[in-house]
């Protein structure tokens, strides 16, 4: 049988599974402790063996997950967590110590980059570099970096990182790649085509895509050594060494860090999966009819989007995705007020989330980019009037309605 198409192997997940009474879904289940009847077998998964006994770690319905979102990322094995910050805490917290380095783009979700003031309190070091210019990550280098973090697409502004320059770099080096697939997904970009070791999502956004469930992940690629990476501790290093640092890293996110999905968001998530291709399709529609719009229209200054063709990594997009997504931003011109704007659109909700069916729309520098301050937003490539829109899956004619009456 040929390979299955990528929604064909997402719908059908849970039922291969063989689930009980041949349910296609995998049920929800919300029990905390699980029991045995011999101790034996309570032992044994205390000691490493497969099964459950305590929800923080494991259930049933998070199983079932792990095991979509790994055939959805093309991995070895996936560990999910309550939502992708977390992931990405246990990620960066579980494989680092102090006195290591990590080298990260700097065009990055704001909380992550909060997160790596946090890092640096513990003594890790943090270099933050130009990650669409192999040139200033190479130059980033040094003997003690362990992990290079980027993202796909850049929010808000859509920088593009340099991945498959990186990815060979990291396996030049025997760095870590751990690359933030959100904005595209795996239905956009298979991260193991530039060599990525880690892929890390937030499901809550084009995952699940209803905005109604949190969730975030881990997948192991299996393209990366764990024999020759220093941090991972001793209890870990047995068994199959291509799951040692996805073990470490749900081991110590989960059952010491806490960071536990709950059995019915997962359920939410598995099931909003299953129409990942055809909503990303229709928001890829949707974002690049709203670019272009935008793009002619005089009360807009700048448009950011990576399907137009005169974005700085257009080509590159062209080259490594299979679309160019449904994260837009533009700037309107000097004398419009952003939020005289955002209140006139009729359909657009004024709310922070990505992914969702509905469009929402915010304006940056006031809102998610505030904490950071004028000059690091300056450097982000923010400007001070720069409007973040989600593009969700309206019927394209109304969706382009609603911000020409806006516009007017």
């Amino acid at each position: 049988m040929t390979a299955l198409g990528f929604t064909t192997k997402i719908v059908h997940s849970d039922h291969q599974l063989g689930l009980e009474a041949g349910a296609v879904h995998a049920p929800i289940h919300n029990s905390v402790p699980y029991g045995f009847k011999d101790v034996q077998g309570l032992i044994d998964v205390f000691q490493g063996q497969p099964g459950h006994a305590y929800a923080r770690s494991s259930t049933p319905t998070l199983d079932a997950l792990c095991k979509k979102i790994q055939k959805i990322d093309n991995g070895v094995a996936t560990a999910v967590f309550s939502c992708g910050m977390s992931a990405i805490v246990a990620t960066f917290l579980t494989l680092l110590k102090s006195g290591d380095h990590l080298i990260c783009s700097r065009f990055l979700f704001g909380n992550t980059t909060s997160l790596l003031g946090t890092l640096e309190g513990y003594g890790i070091e943090v270099t933050l570099v130009d990650a669409t210019d192999i040139n200033d990550v190479s130059a980033a280098l040094k003997s003690n970096t362990k992990i290079v973090f980027v993202e796909t697409i850049a929010n808000p502004v859509t920088q593009i990182s340099a991945l498959d320059e990186i990815g060979e770099f990291c396996v030049e080096n025997e760095l870590v790649y751990v690359i933030d697939n959100t904005i595209t997904s795996s239905f956009l970009f298979d991260a193991n085509s530039v060599k990525a070791s880690l892929i890390v999502t937030s499901l809550s956004k084009y995952v699940a895509g209803h905005g109604n469930a949190m969730g975030g992940s881990v997948t192991d690629t299996g393209l990366f050594n764990w024999e020759k990476y220093p941090n991972i501790y001793e209890g870990y290093r047995k068994g199959d060494s291509n799951l040692w640092g996805i073990s470490q890293i749900k081991k110590k996110g989960l059952r010491d860090m806490g960071a536990c999905l709950s059995s019915q968001g997962a359920h939410l998530i598995s099931v909003g999966s299953e129409t990942m291709e055809l909503r990303m399709e229709r928001q890829a529609v949707n974002s690049m009819a709203l670019a272009e719009l935008l793009q002619a229209h005089p009360k807009v200054a700048k448009v950011y989007y990576p399907g137009l063709a005169d974005h700085p990594q257009h080509q590159r997009a062209k080259d490594l995705f299979t679309g160019f997504g449904a994260l837009l931003s533009f700037d309107l011109v000097d004398g419009i007020d952003c939020c005289e704007f955002l209140n006139k659109l009729n359909l657009v909700i004024s709310a922070t989330h990505l992914g969702d069916n509905r469009t929402l729309a915010l304006p940056v520098a006031p809102t998610i980019y505030f904490e950071m301050g004028l000059q690091l937003r300056q450097e982000m490539g923010i400007s001070e009037n720069m409007i973040r829109c989600s593009i969700g899956i309206e019927n394209t004619a109304d969706l382009l309605a609603d911000f020409e009456q806006a516009l007017a």
